[in-house]
């Protein structure tokens, strides 16, 4: 039954109604970062650092020590990876770091992700760390580790599951920052061949 005042109604022919709104395509490649990238990328990092505790940093990192990443991941033959609008813009960026520097670790790997603010909710972090895996498993890395805020980071985590990542940890108050203590959730997805 209709709600009052509808009944009777007609709509319009499909051809005859206005245009539904569409977003535009949005198109993007992913790539290899090059020191050119590093000024967007210090900038998206930037807006995690001052307005989310996504990162438990405080102080954004210069351009000097986002050079010296990029250095470190190509000597190391990790991927540094950027997604890059169809204007030439910097979308948001991944890539892995030794999980710690002991030789033993030499197999296993950290990742990151971050988009700029007005780029989530398109499937590009998916995109970007789908593209960081197939990287790192060319390179012979077996696992890999994310360390995830457990406080504002829930679209991390439902990325990371969907991933097939699994939380493996849980470390409660091991950080503070904007005067809140805060703790971090580990997950791990193995690259290993199934024998």
């Amino acid at each position: 039954m209709e709600p009052d005042g509808l009944a009777g109604r007609r709509r319009l022919p499909r051809h005859l109604r206005e245009p539904e709104h569409r977003e535009p395509d949005f198109a993007y490649a992913i790539r290899p970062a090059a020191a050119l990238d590093l000024p967007a990328v210090r900038d998206i990092y930037r807006h995690y650092v001052l307005n989310s505790t996504v990162t438990f940093d405080e102080r954004p990192k210069t351009l000097a020590q986002w050079r010296r990443m990029l250095r470190e991941s190509t000597e190391l033959h990790l991927p540094f990876l950027v997604a890059v609008s169809d204007t030439g813009s910097i979308l948001g960026y991944a890539y892995a770091q030794p999980w710690k520097q002991r030789a033993a670790y030499r197999h296993t790997v950290e990742s990151s992700v971050y988009l700029g603010p007005a780029a989530g909710g398109r499937g590009l972090g998916r995109a970007l760390m789908e593209a960081l895996i197939t990287e790192i498993r060319e390179r012979g890395v077996r696992e890999v580790i994310a360390v995830i805020a457990d406080q504002g980071a829930d679209a991390s985590v439902r990325l990371h599951e969907r991933l097939g990542f699994k939380e493996i940890g849980r470390m409660g108050r091991v950080g503070e920052k904007f005067g809140r203590e805060l703790g971090i959730l580990l997950f791990q997805l193995s690259l290993r061949k199934r024998r």
